[in-house]
């Protein structure tokens, strides 16, 4: 049996895992990678992106790091099933289209430029039509039902709590050319325990052979989540007190409707004042849709909360409006009174964000909240590490706005609770690949799992490195 690693090696974007057991070939995720663009732009053409040769793939959950590539996939021959939850196929029907859209218009922008200089032009990595194809050889799978998808191949989803419909991949699988039995464990993305909204990530009890673990803040910790909601609170009060807006770049699946769930509860305990609130992505309202046929997904407290609210919806409340059309987005440019606007992309690297920071951030009254991880090279980072002056559409602006970060919003298990969710394993894998993660926190990751957990052999694949196990 051979492992080999195609993406999220020594770094978190565009996770690919290609596992080749009993003469099949099954993929783990096929993400796009993210980043500087032109570099991003070169791995997404050549990356593994041939369908021809593969049986099977298994999608962890919706994010474009670990889905956005799919339709590359299908486009370039793949025939097989694309198996998921029924809630991460529901995401991927709009997020995949979302993701065409993107990259359509931005081919276009650089073909226009392109032609003025008599050079050949570019095509999008797949379009929208690709999405409707793809969409085709979905299958989704409930939590906890095991299948066999191949011969001698059993798959079981359980819930990973990072996002809605996301999920850990457990292979039992029966190995014919060794004529063994073994248990391979893909974590995915790991979420955190006590965060609102999605159930907590369940405990693999029994352990696993082999694993493949998620690092992403391997080296780092998390506040605890009631403190980042006092903080989201400090954060609204003194930018209203300034008169300023609060910006708030967020991811549209999962992010955003936390903060829009935190926001409710502060409004409704008065802790916050009035203010005007507006989600301004078209994919988030789409998105936050498709929460809202999702119950069996919630945990506890909101199913407390929705008993308790007499407006029975988490994600709308009396000051909250979802933005509909581009005129609606324009019009959040002549506000004068305090308000919260909250955007994608997360990574301010694309979307309307980009309009509403080109409008405030040389504003000292305003403020820039960051909630989530912002990948290297990106405006988000930039923004994060203090730059004096930063680039929108080609300007360049001087940054006076506030910045503040709140990582307690993340839904990534922090470095605790990694180890405590791979600590609940009985059996300890006798193989560990340690992967989606920046090259410090993987190896701080992959210490703690040998000094800490006891963990026999555990790896840091290079990129396109395979082992056989």
């Amino acid at each position: 049996m051979k492992i080999t690693f195609h993406g999220a090696a020594k770094t978190v974007t565009g996770s690919q895992h290609l596992l080749e057991v009993n003469g099949k070939r099954i993929l783990l995720d096929c993400g796009l990678f993210q980043g500087k663009r032109k570099e991003a732009f070169e791995l997404n053409r050549s990356g593994f992106c041939d369908g021809k040769s593969l049986d099977c793939l298994i999608l962890s959950h919706a994010h474009i790091d670990h889905s956005g590539n799919i339709p590359c996939l299908v486009r370039n021959g793949f025939k097989g099933d694309i198996i998921c939850t029924s809630a991460t196929r529901d995401l991927c029907a709009v997020m995949l289209m979302d993701s065409a859209h993107i990259q359509e218009q931005d081919v276009a922008f650089t073909n226009k430029l392109r032609r003025r200089k008599q050079q050949r032009e570019f095509e999008p990595l797949y379009s929208k039509e690709d999405v409707v194809v793809a969409m085709d050889q979905f299958i989704g799978m409930s939590y906890n039902r095991r299948r066999e998808i191949l011969p001698g191949v059993h798959l079981t989803l359980t819930d990973a709590g990072h996002m809605l419909g996301s999920a850990n991949v457990i292979l039992d699988i029966h190995d014919r050319e060794k004529d063994r039995e073994l248990r391979l464990v893909f974590s995915g993305d790991i979420g955190r325990p006590d965060i609102p909204i999605i159930k907590d990530p369940a405990v693999l009890g029994e352990g696993a052979d082999i694993l493949i673990m998620e690092s992403t803040y391997g080296n780092r910790l998390h506040p605890p989540y009631p403190e980042s909601e006092k903080e989201l609170e400090r954060v609204v009060n003194e930018t209203y007190r300034r008169g300023g807006s609060l910006l708030i770049p967020a991811f549209a699946v999962g992010r955003t409707q936390q903060l829009v769930y935190s926001l409710h509860k502060l409004f409704l305990e008065r802790d916050i004042p009035a203010m005007p609130i507006y989600v301004d992505s078209p994919l988030a309202t789409r998105v936050t849709d498709i929460f809202r046929l999702h119950p069996e997904t919630y945990d506890q407290e909101i199913r407390e909360f929705l008993l308790r609210d007499n407006q029975g919806n988490p994600f709308g409340f009396d000051t909250l409006r979802y933005t509909q059309t581009v005129q609606d987005s324009k019009e959040l440019n002549f506000l004068r009174e305090p308000a919260i606007i909250i955007s994608a992309s997360g990574m301010m690297e694309g979307g309307r964000i980009l309009h509403h920071l080109r409008n405030r951030i040389s504003d000292p009254k305003n403020t820039i909240l960051v909630t989530g991880w912002q990948a290297p090279n990106t405006l988000g980072r930039r923004i994060v590490e203090g730059a004096e002056t930063v680039k929108i559409f080609g300007e360049e602006f001087v940054l006076r706005a506030k910045v503040e970060v709140l990582t307690g919003f993340s839904g990534h298990a922090d470095r605790d609770g990694l180890l405590a969710w791979a600590g609940a394993m009985q059996k300890k894998p006798g193989r560990t690949f340690v992967v989606h993660g920046e090259e410090d926190a993987a190896l701080a990751l992959a210490e703690s799992l040998k000094a800490d957990l006891g963990f026999p052999r555990v790896e840091i694949p290079e990129p396109q490195q395979s082992f056989e196990v």
